[in-house]
């Protein structure tokens, strides 16, 4: 991970993190904590996102949300104001792979509604209630802010499935379902629909798309992915944060409405 020294200062800033207690998450709050902001780590699970909090240090706290339920989201944004007085960034990094995991991977042609609806319930459900929530706060603040919403490269492109052959993941083999891709790429509709929205307030919206983060995947998945990259290998989610921290910080003030690819490579070709 950067160090402190190259990270854009963010002191005396407070930034809330979705989904803190993932892969992703973990590193987003590490990364923001170094560069001097005050985290509040958001996820559903009480015990991982008190662990979170204690691992990230400098003051970061935990903050137990469902974010797709309106009443969880809006005590969530209270909590975090009353304990620092303000809200400056949001990073809407809270992804669903739906309550049933093997169910999330089954084949387009028997797919389930209601897994279709469970997982756009946080992907970008969950993504709409908490960037509304934190617009009410940035408004009444009347000094901008910014949100970054975290997509993928299956927002943009569709997913090649020759690399899942012989592919194996939380237990089974896996693929990129159409439910995935759909709302990734509602997050940069989104995104650059909130841009415009917001762009006289001074609140920005970017968005964030990693490409594939080693995380458990088989062998066979990462060569496969190592294959078809420019750059020969997966992202480690460390690689993910300076950019999401830049764009959070003020050496972005005039970049809104954009979409940043951390993908080595990938969409480039």
């Amino acid at each position: 991970m950067s160090s402190v020294q190259t990270l854009p200062d963010l002191s005396g800033k407070t930034v809330l993190i979705t989904g803190g207690a993932g892969i992703l998450g973990q590193n987003f709050c590490k990364g923001f904590a170094a560069a001097g902001a005050t985290v509040a780590v958001l996820d559903r699970d009480a015990t991982s996102t008190a662990e979170a909090a204690e691992a990230t240090g400098n003051g970061a706290f935990g903050v137990t949300c469902d974010i797709t339920d309106p009443q969880s989201v809006r005590e969530a944004l209270a909590a975090v104001v009353t304990r620092t007085g303000q809200l400056d960034v949001l990073i809407n990094n809270a992804a669903s792979k739906s309550r049933d995991v093997r169910a999330f991977f089954t084949p387009f042609e028997d797919y389930d509604l209601e897994i279709w609806r469970d997982v756009m319930s946080v992907n970008i459900d969950g993504m709409f209630l908490m960037s509304q929530a934190a617009s009410r706060q940035f408004l009444a603040q009347g000094k901008g802010g910014s949100v970054i919403n975290i997509a993928s490269i299956y927002g943009l492109v569709g997913p090649d499935p020759r690399i899942y052959e012989g592919s194996y993941y939380l237990g089974g083999p896996i693929n990129t379902p159409a439910v995935y891709s759909a709302s990734k790429a509602a997050v940069v509709g989104l995104t650059k629909w909130l841009a415009t929205h917001w762009g006289p307030h001074n609140i920005r919206a970017n968005c964030l798309v990693p490409g594939g983060v080693s995380s458990g995947q088989n062998g066979v998945f990462q060569q496969n992915y190592a294959q078809r990259t420019p750059m020969g290998r997966m992202a480690e989610a460390e690689e993910i944060v300076g950019p999401a921290v830049f764009l959070a910080s003020d050496q972005a003030s005039y970049i809104t409405g954009q979409v940043l690819a951390a993908d080595g490579g990938w969409t480039a070709w």
